[in-house]
């Protein structure tokens, strides 16, 4: 199973956590680094396509301004982002360039991913990178980011660029061996587990949210991002970073770390955009026979089907659909604003020209643009 997975992947993403890049916050680990760079050469001369997802800048601000804890003011985390990326990037490029790899930095921002035209441009330009053999490194660029529009973590960024260029393997690199039945930190009997389904929600009750001193994310966020790359059939591993030779010996198919699987089914690009976007621009409230027929029927959301709506969106914005009981059951592109809801929810399409006074798709969301969450 696990050759079908990593041994055969041709195009990786590799997320490395800061605590891996900075020595555990005392400034940037060069040696790191130039084996990280090592191994990625490596893999790439195996005709494996890599996209680096980079941690790391937060944290090297922290120790270039000699702070311990990660900030909480969202000015200061952007103060710290733009301190270190430039230490960061610069390692990079120099271990890169003794392997004849040229190097090329991109910052991505919840913007960038929720924008369908931004989507498509990042993807183009990923793609193009890839064919010109150049290393694409990303991270989120905390510099400017809002905090209500933050991706938030590097793990959930990794998931949403192996949905934008289709990469067959997500690895998510970190200081833990991988996903145990419980915190190995705290419980001595705790057991690895070596191969999942990604989809297996009974996941969830192994992992806690409790973040790092140095990074934004823990193992939950780890698995959530398992579950993004799925949607565009990715698997995921989850292992240590600091095992040698880690990523030439995933590439051989060793059963190393925890190795979360895709189910057989692919959503279509369209979808998996809107599925993975990590805030929608509002909701609406369904009543019980719209719910059940979008979920066992596969229909579009017409108005009559919706008792409510909250939040301020506009046509072609993201939009979660839940049920009576408040539960996120889809989410879709939305053919009507806000303002526009509140006046034809809980009516027939037939009166929608009449109230409006001009005439309109007859569904809120047409079933093309609907996915089941």
């Amino acid at each position: 199973m696990r050759d079908k997975y990593t041994k055969q992947a041709k195009r990786w993403i590799i997320k490395i956590g800061s605590a891996l890049l900075t020595k555990d916050g005392r400034g940037l680990d060069y040696a790191a680094i130039e084996d990280w760079a090592r191994q990625i050469a490596q893999l790439r001369q195996q005709g494996i396509e890599v996209i680096l997802v980079s941690s790391g800048s937060v944290a090297e601000g922290m120790s270039r301004m000699g702070w311990k804890r990660r900030p909480t003011n969202l000015a200061e985390l952007q103060a710290a982002a733009a301190i270190g990326q430039t230490g960061l990037i610069e390692a990079y490029e120099a271990q890169f360039k003794k392997h004849q790899i040229q190097a090329a930095q991109i910052l991505l921002t919840h913007d960038d991913v929720s924008n369908r035209k931004r989507y498509l441009n990042a993807r183009n330009t990923l793609r193009a990178l890839l064919k010109l053999r150049a290393l694409p490194i990303i991270n989120e660029n905390d510099t400017v980011a809002l905090e209500e529009m933050r991706l938030g973590d590097n793990d959930t960024l990794a998931a949403l660029v192996a949905n934008l260029v289709e990469a067959n393997l997500l690895v998510i690199l970190t200081d833990q061996e991988g996903l145990f039945d419980k915190d190995p930190r705290h419980h001595k009997d705790a057991i690895l587990i070596s191969e999942e389904s990604a989809a297996n929600t009974e996941l969830l009750k192994y992992v806690g949210d409790i973040a790092t001193t140095l990074g934004s994310g823990g193992m939950a966020t780890k698995l959530t991002a398992a579950q993004r790359a799925a949607r565009s059939g990715c698997a995921t591993v989850i292992a240590s970073g600091r095992e040698d030779g880690i990523l030439q010996r995933l590439s051989q198919g060793e059963e190393i770390g925890t190795l979360l699987i895709p189910d057989s089914s692919q959503i279509a690009a369209r979808k998996q955009w809107i599925i993975g976007q990590v805030q929608a621009s509002g909701s609406l409230h369904l009543d019980h026979g719209a719910s059940e027929a979008i979920l066992t029927k596969g229909t579009s959301l017409l108005p009559v089907g919706v008792v409510g709506a909250e939040g301020q969106f506009n046509r072609g914005d993201v939009v979660d659909c839940k049920n009576p009981e408040g539960v996120l059951i889809a989410r879709g592109l939305v053919n009507y604003s806000d303002a526009e809801v509140s006046k034809i929810y809980k009516t027939p399409s037939s009166q929608i020209a009449g109230i409006l006074g001009y005439t309109g798709e007859v569904e809120l969301i047409h079933r093309d643009n609907l996915v089941i969450v």
